[in-house]
């Protein structure tokens, strides 16, 4: 079945059931960035292969609404799918809201799957469209009947963390989430977001690629704790242990009838980003509702002393195997052919190496020349291209640890670069020090990094579309909140103990792309009669290529602080390499 075929059975059961639009935004009923087989609509639906967008069809227009990172991929993506791309102005903005409502007239009804839909996402439909007369149907699924063969949804084990691991077990974090509802005034917590569950229960689990994370929602109050998963999953030992703790557990469709059965005089506590519609709809009419960031979210992204120290090292393992990683490649690379496919296979391979290697945290984007433009490209067997010694070469990937979680962003000289490359890469290398050096009182959020780490861009009248840092989860997902360093102005401070990226870069395209990241950790800095002060401990600990800098662009103290990285990768990494791996390291590290 092609894709045109696909939108015309859509279109045939909007015809049917009176419905002028109908939305498929990415998403599963957790809403989640990474999504099972199982609902990845708009792949199937479209061919649009990226994280992120939403899928829009009436009944003489169908489009994807998305961001600047998926531009190019999506124009090539959608030819011949009867889909259009429709470039957002803001990230993450649903600016086809309005869209609809210049589009329908009174009378009309928009269709979505409300298990797809966020209760904040349905909360502003309803407001943009109700007041113009436009209905809303929130239960409608016009995939499932015309997707053939869709996949099942994920029967993969699930495992619990020990607590050497994470620090606290399950029955004190459960202590603080209690403490926080009764703070609120409510009585019960619905948790659906899967990496907050995850982090609750020290749970993990492989049911979404590159995420270790399982399906399930939980159901808190004072006195009980449900845990709404398939048991098959779950060991016997896990299930005592959970039990022990104070957890109930329940089959994952029982989530529904469970909310239901709440007593209606009571108050319970969701989050409207991080939950579906559908399960909003099943709450007793008169309950009250406090709609919120769950609790966990802001607990999870402040990592404890041992969730620390394990990250840290977590980033030596990744550095050896980028390290080897690196060094093969530049001493194969005119000996035989190594392509984007085969440069992420090898790197893969080289993280297995490393102990307590899970697998990959993203899709490696591993883009060679104009490829590299692309913030999130990944290659296919059609895109794929031979490396050659010139040009630059980006590689933006990530692993999976029992003891934490690494995303890094390089970008290397293969040979004969231009001054045009050579400038871009220095001034993105200054953004990333001057974002990982900032100082910052107490307070300060993400949108005055973002604006630090684009100065030394700015000042030579280049941007990029993309936000400057996120979150990043301890063996969790490797974009975490509810910290975003961006242009937003998202009111949430950068706190102690939080773990973020920092990676600006420039992108020319059709030429090339250069992006350099870092993860960091806020950590103290000074307390004065003017504030607390805060600054950034770069964790990750991999060399930073000196080939493409333009020194004379640098200040004494970018130089300093390049230098003093560069040097402290080879202190770090240096008792875990081979005599010859300490060489290579060494000479590449050398001060500028």
């Amino acid at each position: 079945m092609t894709h045109q075929d696909k939108l015309a059975g859509i279109r045939q059961q909007m015809q049917e059931q009176g419905v002028s639009a109908y939305i498929i935004p990415s998403a599963d009923p957790h809403m989640s960035e990474y999504l099972p087989e199982y609902y990845k609509g708009i792949a199937f639906a479209s061919g649009f292969m990226g994280s992120a967008g939403t899928l829009v069809i009436t009944h003489d227009f169908a489009g994807l609404w998305t961001d600047a990172r998926y531009f190019e991929q999506a124009q090539e993506q959608l030819e011949g799918s009867g889909f259009e791309l429709v470039k957002l102005k803001v990230q993450h903005a649903p600016e086809y809201i309005q869209w609809l409502a210049g589009k329908l007239t009174t009378g009309e009804t928009v269709a979505f799957d409300g298990r797809l839909m966020s209760l904040q996402l349905a909360q502003l439909l309803e407001q943009q469209l109700q007041k113009r007369g436009i209905y809303l149907a929130s239960d409608r699924d016009f995939l499932e009947a015309v997707w053939e063969n869709r996949p099942a949804l994920p029967t993969a084990p699930a495992f619990l963390l020990h607590e050497q691991l994470t620090g606290k077990s399950s029955v004190q974090k459960l202590k603080e989430v209690r403490a926080a509802l009764q703070q609120a005034g409510t009585e019960y917590h619905l948790i659906s977001s899967l990496d907050d569950i995850a982090w609750l229960f020290n749970l993990r689990g492989s049911d979404v690629k590159c995420n270790p994370v399982v399906l399930a929602f939980a159901l808190i109050s004072q006195e009980k704790a449900t845990l709404f998963i398939d048991e098959v999953k779950l060991h016997q030992d896990d299930k005592r242990q959970l039990e022990q703790a104070g957890v109930t557990l329940q089959p994952y469709e029982a989530v529904a009838q469970a909310l239901g059965e709440l007593p209606a005089e009571y108050f319970i506590y969701l989050d409207p980003k991080r939950t579906c519609q559908a399960l909003y709809e099943q709450l007793p009419e008169q309950m009250g509702v406090v709609q919120d960031t769950n609790p966990t979210t802001v607990f999870k992204a402040i990592k404890n002393e041992v969730e620390a120290a394990n990250t840290r090292s977590t980033m030596v393992k990744d550095g050896v195997a980028l390290t080897r990683f690196f060094k093969w490649l530049e001493e194969n690379l005119t000996k035989t052919e190594i392509t984007e496919i085969s440069a992420a296979e090898k790197l893969r391979e080289f993280r297995a190496e490393q102990e307590g290697f899970v697998g990959e945290s993203f899709d490696t984007i591993a883009g060679y020349r104009e490829h590299g433009a692309l913030p999130h490209y990944k290659a296919t067997p059609q895109s794929d291209v031979t490396l050659k010694p010139e040009g630059l070469f980006l590689l933006d990937s990530g692993g999976q640890y029992q003891t934490g979680t690494t995303d890094i962003t390089r970008v290397i000289s293969l040979g004969n670069l231009t001054e045009e490359e050579r400038t871009d890469y220095t001034l993105v290398l200054k953004g990333t020090i001057d974002g990982s050096t900032a100082r910052f009182p107490k307070g300060t959020r993400g949108y005055q990094i973002d604006a630090i780490t684009r100065k030394p861009l700015w000042d030579h009248a280049r941007n990029y579309g993309h936000g400057t840092g996120h979150g990043v989860g301890f063996f969790l997902n490797v974009h975490e909140g509810p910290q975003v360093i961006n242009p937003t102005p998202t009111p949430v401070d950068i706190e102690l103990g939080m773990i973020t990226s920092i990676e600006p870069g420039i992108y020319k395209p059709g030429r090339y792309g250069v992006r350099i990241e870092n993860l960091v950790l806020t950590v103290p800095d000074e307390v004065n009669e003017f504030a607390e002060f805060y600054t950034f401990e770069t964790l990750t600990q991999f060399l930073i290529d000196t080939t493409p800098v333009n020194k004379d662009l640098l200040e004494q103290h970018h130089i300093e602080w390049l230098n003093n990285y560069n040097q402290g990768v080879v202190e770090k990494l240096g008792p875990h390499l081979t005599e010859d791996e300490l060489a290579w390291l060494q000479e590449k590290a050398k001060a500028i």
